[in-house]
């Protein structure tokens, strides 16, 4: 089977299983290429350098598809803001973020209900980033704190991580997300470092919770093989 291909972020922080950058979080083959000098500073924010982004995802894909990778996709939800350039460009079919579900999964939902996202960072998740991938601009939103554990980790780029007050975080984050947002029906996973959580949060809400590896279990079931 052809591989999938992932544009890693510079990153040093642990990759456990359920991590996009994790070969063991998939039932398919995965390769990466790094975007060498880009970290989680950098695209996660409200005003990225987006040619100097834009320049190292288009170079990377065309290295990700001459090794063979059948389509691609990214290691930051912040990188839906390049959906549409980097799929112009792409020798291969692109998905980069989660946040391409929030559009498909508002279909899902009961009349009245919307679905919310939990990102890395509120703060940098702008309107420019849901409509690069037809959600939403009023998608109710909640980030992780950037004062704990996850932010210490993954935006901070750290070398530890304590993967049980991560998940703490992720349970006050989501709950606090369906407190304000009452009429949320269905929560999306902004960052590729949350699905080793998503289980538990499903659980503690009660409401059905996706994240990019189940939208990249979809893309990868429609490509060749």
């Amino acid at each position: 089977m052809r591989p999938l291909g992932i544009l890693m972020l510079d990153t040093r922080f642990p990759r456990i299983d359920g991590d996009i950058g994790n070969p063991a979080s998939f039932s398919f083959p995965v390769i990466y290429e790094r975007l060498q000098g880009i970290g989680p500073a950098d695209a996660v924010s409200a005003t990225p350098d987006r040619a100097r982004i834009r320049a190292a995802l288009a170079e990377n894909a065309r290295r990700l598809a001459d090794r063979g990778a059948v389509g691609l996709s990214t290691s930051c939800g912040f990188l839906a803001l390049f959906q549409p350039e980097l799929a112009a460009v792409s020798p291969v079919p692109v998905a980069t973020s989660a946040l391409l579900l929030v559009p498909q999964v508002a279909r899902t939902v009961a009349a009245g209900k919307r679905v919310g996202v939990l990102t890395a960072s509120a703060a940098n998740l702008t309107s420019a980033h849901l409509e690069a991938v037809g959600a939403a601009v009023d998608t109710p939103v909640i980030g992780m704190p950037a004062d704990g554990a996850f932010g210490h980790t993954f935006l901070g780029n750290a070398l530890d991580l304590d993967r049980d007050a991560v998940e703490r975080e992720v349970l006050v984050a989501g709950q606090a997300l369906v407190a304000r947002h009452p009429d949320v029906g269905a929560v999306v996973l902004e960052c590729t470092n949350l699905p080793p959580y998503a289980a538990a949060l499903r659980d503690a809400l009660g409401l059905p919770v996706y994240d990019v590896l189940d939208l990249l279990r979809l893309f990868r079931a429609g490509l060749a093989a």
